[in-house]
C-alpha cells in the first residue's frame, strides 16, 4: 500500500504541483479531504518557524506524515515585506493583494523593484521527526500584471533570467525555477523515504 502523506493545506494549485513531483509513489491528501483539523496559529517570525509549527501540529491531529509550507513575497524596497503576512497582506483576493503591493510600490524605479519568493517546506512524522528544507527565487516587481498561470502574486513576479513574470510560466518551467519546487526537490527524497518507513 502507498504511503500516505498530509500537505497541510487547502489550496489546490500547491497540491496539484507536489503530487506532479511525486507521481504516484506516495498518496498525497490535502485539508480538504480529511476531517476538521483545527488550524495552528501562523506566529513565527520566519517561513521557517510557522512551517515547522503547522507540520508538527498536522502530524499528530492526523496521525499522518504531515507536510506544511509557508512562503511569501518578501521585497527589498518595502523592508522585506509582506514576507510572512503574504497571504494576509490585504482583505479579498490574490488580486486585491498584488493591486495593494503594486500601490505601494508607485514611483519606485525598476532597479529598486527587486524581490524573492520564499518558501520554506517542513515534513513531520507522529512520532516526532522532522526535515526542514527552503527554496528561493529572485526577482522584480513589474508595474502591472502579465499572464494568466500560477497564483498569487505570481503575475506581478518578473524572472529576469527567464524574461517572463511567473504567471506566465507553464507548470513545468515554474517547478523547475520556483520557490516551491526548489524545496520540493530537495525534500523528495525525506517524501519517497515515506515508502520504506524512512
Amino acid at each position: 500500500m502507498k504511503p500516505r502523506l498530509l500537505f497541510a493545506t487547502t489550496n489546490a494549485g500547491k497540491v496539484k504541483e507536489l503530487r506532479g513531483l511525486l507521481g504516484d509513489a506516495v498518496e498525497v491528501v490535502s485539508l480538504k479531504d480529511l476531517p476538521p483539523i483545527p488550524e495552528p496559529v501562523e506566529d513565527g517570525a520566519t517561513f521557517e518557524a510557522n512551517a515547522e509549527k503547522k507540520a508538527r501540529a498536522y502530524a499528530q491531529a492526523s496521525g499522518l506524515a504531515a507536510l506544511a509550507d509557508d512562503s511569501g513575497l518578501c521585497v527589498d524596497a518595502l523592508g522585506g515585506r509582506p514576507g510572512v503576512h503574504s497571504a494576509r497582506y490585504a482583505e479579498g483576493d490574490d488580486r486585491a493583494r498584488y493591486l495593494k503591493l503594486l500601490g505601494e510600490l508607485e514611483g519606485v524605479p525598476e532597479e529598486r523593484r527587486t524581490a524573492s519568493f520564499q518558501c520554506a517546506l517542513c515534513l513531520a512524522l507522529p512520532g516526532g521527526k522532522s526535515w526542514l528544507e527552503v527554496g528561493r527565487c529572485e526577482g522584480r516587481i513589474l508595474t502591472g500584471p502579465r499572464g494568466s498561470h500560477g497564483f498569487g502574486y505570481d503575475p506581478v513576479f518578473f524572472i529576469p533570467a527567464l524574461g517572463k513574470t511567473m504567471a506566465e510560466l507553464t507548470a513545468e518551467e515554474k517547478s523547475g525555477v520556483s520557490h516551491r519546487g526548489q524545496a520540493f526537490r530537495k525534500m523528495r527524497p525525506a517524501l519517497l523515504g515515506l515508502q520504506t518507513g524512512g
